[in-house]
């Protein structure tokens, strides 16, 4: 008896400890913020490869993710929203802020983002209704956010998000890590969060070129969406 309140003595007195590493192991997460616009072909190939890989490769359990689908947009002075590549941009920024807001866990929004973005690369249409299907994930309650307007609401708060960056954007994909933007070599987002993590490196990250030549930057400058001077 003596030896049993003994071990459970021992047991609460490590609990703590263990939540309070649990905690500092989440607080040690990277910071990576994407802002992009859905039908950008830079954005679609951004999410459907480099973001995707580090779902594959397990980075992802270092970072935290967050996405803003509104990229280049403007908003009208009553309130309307104008996309960079039409109306059916501004359909899909709101289905995927929709998506982001239904399922919160990133684990469960990015398979359907990262699908619908590659019905875009493929061109195809309406591609991204099967997408729920594919993920087996329910329409009904996306649907319902954007039909109800909910969806419009959560657009104008990420356009309000996007136009208070500082420095402002310049071109989506935006992609930040740990606040600080990566400009033009978005592409080489891996190495960036490698070097910033600061706690044991993942397998992934060993063996990374953590050093990023000019050469490596300049030629991805013509990889992004500029903001067009016409929309209005």
């Amino acid at each position: 008896m003596a030896s049993f309140i003994s071990l459970l003595s021992t047991i609460l007195l490590l609990s703590p400890l263990c939540f309070t590493t649990s905690l500092v192991s989440a607080s040690n997460k990277v910071s990576v913020s994407l802002y992009y616009e859905t039908l950008c072909p830079y954005c679609s190939s951004f999410i459907v490869n480099n973001l995707a890989n580090i779902f594959q490769n397990g980075l992802i359990s270092i970072i935290d993710l967050h996405l803003v689908p509104y990229g280049n947009a403007i908003v009208t002075s009553d309130g309307s929203i104008i996309c960079q590549h039409g109306a059916g941009e501004c359909l899909l920024n709101a289905i995927e802020a929709c998506a982001i807001k239904v399922w919160p866990d990133v684990q469960q929004h990015f398979p359907f983002i990262q699908c619908v973005e590659k019905s875009v690369e493929a061109r195809e249409e309406n591609g991204w209704q099967s997408c729920f299907q594919a993920t087996g994930l329910s329409s009904e309650p996306v649907i319902n956010c954007y039909n109800s307007g909910y969806g419009q609401q959560l657009e104008l708060q990420y356009g309000k998000e996007t136009n208070s960056l500082q420095p402002p954007h310049q071109f989506v994909p935006w992609v930040l890590v740990n606040g600080k933007t990566l400009l033009e070599d978005y592409e080489n987002l891996e190495h960036y969060v490698c070097k910033a993590y600061k706690g044991a490196l993942p397998k992934v990250c060993k063996g990374q070129r953590l050093t990023i030549s000019q050469e490596t930057r300049a030629n991805n400058g013509d990889k992004v969406c500029l903001p067009s001077k016409n929309l209005t």
